[in-house]
């Protein structure tokens, strides 16, 4: 039978407003999840302008509730997480392993989403705030560990992200200097994913002197303090190489600042590598002088996420007490717009590193 399910909605010039939703059942291909958390961040706050009516949030955690025809690795009851970038399996990207490139991406259509409103968009094809979510197979991924779906709703969108930059993207070696731009999420992801990687220095930089209390938490070896006022991050890059000894061999942006998109240049060596991880989407000025003696820029999409091989993976870390999740949700809110309001107001202050929902 079709459920009455409660959600936030976006009206897509910038206002959000809590709404009823009647979803169908799942049909072939399709999953029902009961949603039990959704995770806050920076893209949910972009997307209130993004022009067209959204169902909000797209990091999410739950039961599943039903199955449609042809699911076989999930049944009603299962614990689940969802994952956004949602790989068709078939096509060329797919097919290369980069499915979160897919160019296929598999969609419930809007029509299958009653609202009084009109039309309306689950937001990258989860719609995860709300009570319930109705998604493609290939979104929900099983969990098979102890964990609260607070914890795992994260690892949906920014820890993938933060850790995949490192572990995926970039390879960061064993012994290897890293610098990490930004102690949000996000960033200390990255952090525990260059700890992961066996990076020999792990330096983190932030305004918030809370944030890099946090970053010394969660694995860096050594904090800087950056000013508001530092153009571009260039003293704080000076900073760092004094304390390395020469440039880092790896530098992430984490900021999601657009001023700050070329930082993590200013801080590697020659033949050094920056990542953008915050998905900076402005149109910025550069240095070109930043590129010269072979640094490497890259701007790798939710970590080269593969669900299916990467999920299980971090899941098996946090088991083993390798990988911090529940330090990671800082603050909790009712699932209302409200509430959202205040998240949003907690994230934008720089308070904790993630905030969650919860129906």
């Amino acid at each position: 039978m079709p459920v009455e399910a409660r959600a936030i909605i976006a009206d897509g010039g910038g206002a959000f407003a809590d709404a009823l939703l009647v979803l169908d059942d799942p049909g072939p291909g399709e999953v029902l999840v009961e949603i039990k958390a959704s995770g806050v961040c920076h893209t949910d706050l972009d997307s209130l302008g993004w022009g067209r009516p959204l169902i909000l949030g797209h990091e999410g955690a739950g039961f599943v509730g039903a199955v449609g025809e042809g699911v076989t690795h999930v049944a009603p009851g299962d614990r689940a997480l969802l994952n956004w970038a949602i790989p068709c399996g078939t096509c060329v990207q797919c097919l290369k392993g980069l499915e979160s490139l897919c160019e296929a991406r598999p969609h419930v259509p809007s029509s299958r989403f009653g609202w009084e409103g009109g039309k309306v968009w689950p937001s990258f094809g989860l719609g995860t705030m709300a009570t319930h979510a109705l998604v493609p197979k290939q979104a929900v991924v099983p969990i098979d560990v102890d964990i609260a779906f607070a914890s795992a709703a994260i690892l949906g969108c920014g820890v993938m992200t933060g850790f995949g930059s490192v572990t995926n993207a970039a390879k960061v070696e064993p012994g290897a200097s890293v610098v990490v731009l930004g102690c949000g999420g996000v960033g200390l992801s990255c952090i525990q994913g260059a700890r992961h990687a066996g990076a020999g220095m792990i330096v983190a930089v932030d305004i918030n002197a809370d944030r890099l209390a946090l970053a010394k938490a969660f694995g860096a070896t050594h904090v800087l303090a950056a000013r508001a006022d530092d153009a571009g991050l260039l003293g704080a890059a000076e900073e760092v190489k004094a304390l390395i000894g020469r440039g880092a061999d790896y530098a992430f942006e984490c900021t999601a600042v657009a001023a700050l998109a070329a930082a993590p240049l200013a801080m590697v060596a020659n033949g050094g590598m920056a990542v953008a991880v915050s998905g900076v989407e402005q149109v910025v000025p550069i240095d070109m002088r930043l590129f010269e003696f072979d640094r490497t820029y890259v701007n790798p999409l939710y970590g080269q996420c593969r669900p299916f091989e990467d999920f299980p993976k971090l899941l098996a870390l946090y088991a083993a007490g390798s990988l911090k999740l529940d330090e990671m949700v800082t603050a909790s809110f009712p699932l209302s717009a409200a509430g959202l309001t205040d998240a949003f107001a907690a994230m934008r202050a720089g308070r904790g590193a993630k905030n969650v929902l919860i129906p």
